[in-house]
């Protein structure tokens, strides 16, 4: 239907991209700092970028997202938005009264060289800058990497403004939770609470993008992780970084900056990602693991056993990001199914390399043409049981009539997903719900009259 006229033969592309498994790189840095208490996101450049920044997170979110610009005109474009920018921070600072102001720049303001530290700087010396107020700053140019390498530089910049060392280290652990949902973030910060650990979540979009009802706007709602948290990172005891692709440039920084020790692993997705995380938790804490979580693991198992017979062999397609698609593969290995295909549109050699660790023959490829496009025409040539993604899989779904998983960003047409968990036990468990309801309906829609159980 939608995509009927998507050809089998896979022709090698390096300069085309046909929807992209991914967004822009000022996305992630907006969502970044939408984690830091009473901030204001400021997207350096025209006034369309941040509405398009800003939609894509309210249409995922389902949540009102505060964003200022430079709001550039012809004349910017041309000579440059440092005078645009220097206006608006003093501008921000005196209407809307934030603690600290994170700019990230776009295509345009790259494209004209708009140095964003210069001018941060200038801002600062002419006294734009109130005291105990706070600017931030990544440069983000859409034309390069995703929304997760935004996010990354955006946690980079955080790190490298705010983390202070002392002469005394503190028994607290930083964590960089990557790009998960806000149930995610609360559901990490549960765990460590559970173990008996003090945490620094950086960022953290819990209670700011699934903030309750309350019948009052709040510009800063009330979530976020704070400045003073924000200080105490340079004095933690050991930092996990949770992401290879969007947490590694925040811990590389944190340990050159304070000497903070830091892990890089997977985001805890399915049994065994969620183990490991455990176990460096127990570590780094240098605490024993409670009954509590043993027992969650523990239901976790109960239902995989159960859902064996259902869920064995059957062969998967995903796209989206590859913090998420590895330890999400490295789960459906368990669970004896078969993650056929893989497509990220976020560059990196380690991609492929996890994979071949894995020792599991997915055909994957990642960067800018590895889109949606090519997803479909691996899946016209050779068909799968199950597709797991974001919400642009529905054409393919519906063309070639396979039943969707929605996991990852963004997903645009269902409400309430930033709500419940993916990430460890819990997390888990959810998911492999959703999986095997998804392949259970289908065969309740296909099954004829005299096959049409009531108990499957």
């Amino acid at each position: 239907m939608f995509l009927r006229h998507t050809p089998t033969e896979v022709v090698e592309r390096s300069a085309l991209t046909i929807n992209p498994a991914k967004t822009c790189q000022p996305i992630g840095a907006m969502y970044a700092a939408l984690g830091i208490h009473n901030c204001l996101p400021h997207s350096h450049g025209s006034q369309g970028c941040c509405s398009y920044h800003r939609s894509t997170l309210t249409r995922h979110y389902k949540e009102p997202v505060m964003a200022a610009t430079s709001s550039f005109t012809e004349g910017s474009s041309v000579f440059g938005g440092q005078a645009n920018l220097l206006t608006a921070i003093e501008n921000i600072f005196t209407i809307y009264e934030p603690d600290i102001i994170a700019i990230h720049s776009t295509c345009l303001s790259e494209t004209i060289g708009d140095d964003l530290g210069q001018i941060t700087n200038k801002a600062a010396e002419e006294g734009k800058v109130p005291a105990g107020k706070h600017l931030v700053y990544a440069h983000t140019p859409s034309y390069t990497g995703s929304h997760v390498t935004g996010f990354s530089n955006m946690c980079h910049g955080i790190v490298d403004h705010f983390a202070e060392c002392t002469a005394r280290r503190g028994r607290h652990v930083t964590i960089f939770p990557g790009w998960v949902e806000p149930s995610d973030m609360r559901e990490i910060k549960r765990l460590a609470a559970e173990m008996g650990i003090a945490t620094v979540l950086t960022p953290d979009t819990s209670d700011v993008l699934d903030a309750p009802m309350t019948g009052k706007h709040r510009m800063y709602p009330k979530g976020g992780t704070t400045i003073p948290e924000l200080k105490r990172m340079g004095d933690s005891v050991y930092a996990l970084a949770l992401g290879e692709w969007a947490s590694t440039a925040a811990a590389t920084r944190l340990n050159a900056k304070c000497g903070v020790p830091f892990q890089v692993m997977d985001l805890p997705i399915g049994l065994r990602a969620t183990d490991r995380f455990i176990d460096m938790l127990r570590r780094a804490g240098d605490v024993a693991v409670p009954a509590s979580v043993t027992d969650d693991r523990g239901r976790l198992l109960d239902l995989m056993t159960d859902m064996y017979q259902y869920l064995h062999g059957k062969t998967v397609a995903l796209w989206g990001d590859p913090d998420h698609l590895l330890p999400l593969a490295e789960f459906l290995l368990d669970l004896n199914m078969v993650p056929k295909y893989m497509v990220s549109g976020t560059p990196g050699k380690k991609f492929m390399q996890r994979l071949d660790e894995m020792g599991a023959d997915i055909k994957a490829q990642n960067g800018p043409c590895a889109d949606m496009f090519l997803m479909h025409q691996w899946i016209k040539n050779e068909p799968v049981d199950l597709l797991m993604g974001n919400t642009y899989g529905k054409y393919i779904s519906r063309d070639e009539d396979i039943p969707l998983v929605r996991c990852g960003f963004p997903i645009l047409d269902r409400v309430g997903h930033q709500y419940f968990p993916l990430v460890g036990y819990r997390g888990a468990m959810r998911l492999v719900e959703k999986m095997l309801d998804a392949i259970l309906d289908r065969k309740d829609r296909d099954a004829p009259e005299e096959s049409f159980e009531l108990v499957m």
